[in-house]
């Protein structure tokens, strides 16, 4: 792959893993319209740089926030990790049947078929990008709502909430499972409109959610890169890290540039009310992608 495809794909992969609206939808889409394919070894390795660079912009750029919330007393900190555990077990008791189930019904005439084969069902892609779009509309108009409504006073027992609490980790910790074999269900857009539709606070589901990323993401880019390398091997390619260390390097910084932007960008539109404008995009992204499958892509 050439350099100009690299800053490209970093750039769409780093800006659209933050925000809710599915990188692995766009990555899909920019590496067809580049006509690359990201299912060989030395693309996929590229990937997982990449991944790497995202999940370093998540580090920085909450890492002031996670101090004062969750590790600033031992209290708080088990609080976090237990709420973290339990998120990230629902996760994992939702996301791997559902892999095994799409295998399965991928899988034809004896021949197993890995999940990573959605990566270039466009047909997949467009339907899944709708759903998320719709949830996150409806999280984002009903938050909207609930902002503009009368605070309720201490009486209520909600004005001192403060925090993720077990309602909200445990269904961003079951979207969060849907979202694991889906190319295109955005993982941060379920998690988040879980959290908003179960009455989490904006900036306490966003800091939640991305601490949710922190504690699988090391797990999945290990996954990732021992899948690619027995793929490799079992197709008699040789995989050499060397050359493809600059260019991932490069594809790294990238997409912790553009991580950071969008991050940033994130947190301004969620503060701000405008979180279901993500949804309609994804919305209308899942028409694009639709008519570029009825097109032959």
């Amino acid at each position: 792959m050439n350099w100009i495809h690299i800053i490209i794909l970093a750039a769409v992969q780093g800006a659209a893993e933050l925000l809710p609206v599915s990188s692995s939808a766009h990555v899909i889409v920019a590496a067809e319209l580049l006509h690359e394919n990201m299912s060989t070894p030395a693309n996929s390795l590229l990937l997982v740089m990449l991944h790497t660079g995202t999940m370093f912009a998540v580090l920085v750029y909450f890492w002031r926030r996670w101090l004062h919330e969750y590790l600033s007393s031992w209290e708080r900190f088990w609080r976090f990790f237990k709420l973290v555990f339990v998120a990230s077990a629902l996760s994992g008791a939702v996301g791997f049947p559902l892999i095994k189930i799409i295998e399965h019904i991928l899988s034809h005439g004896g021949k197993h078929v890995q999940v990573e084969a959605l990566f270039h069902k466009l047909n997949w892609v467009a339907p899944a990008l709708a759903v998320v779009g719709v949830l996150i509309v409806i999280a984002g108009l009903k938050e909207a709502r609930r902002t503009h409504a009368p605070a309720p006073d201490a009486a209520g027992g909600e004005a001192g909430k403060h925090g993720v609490g077990w309602a909200e980790a445990v269904w961003m910790g079951l979207l969060q499972g849907v979202a694991i074999p889906f190319r295109g269900f955005s993982r941060s857009g379920s998690t988040i409109s879980g959290g908003l539709l179960t009455g989490g606070e904006r900036g306490d589901v966003e800091s939640f959610s991305f601490a949710m990323v922190i504690a699988l993401t090391p797990l999945a880019i290990a996954r990732e890169l021992w899948r690619d390398l027995k793929a490799a091997h079992l197709a008699g390619v040789a995989v050499h890290i060397g050359p493809l260390l600059t260019p991932g390097l490069l594809g790294m910084v990238c997409a912790f540039i553009a991580g950071l932007l969008a991050l940033r960008w994130l947190s301004s539109w969620l503060e701000n009310g405008r979180w279901y404008w993500f949804g309609a995009y994804c919305i209308c992204a899942s028409l694009v992608v639709e008519l570029l499958y009825l097109k032959g892509w």
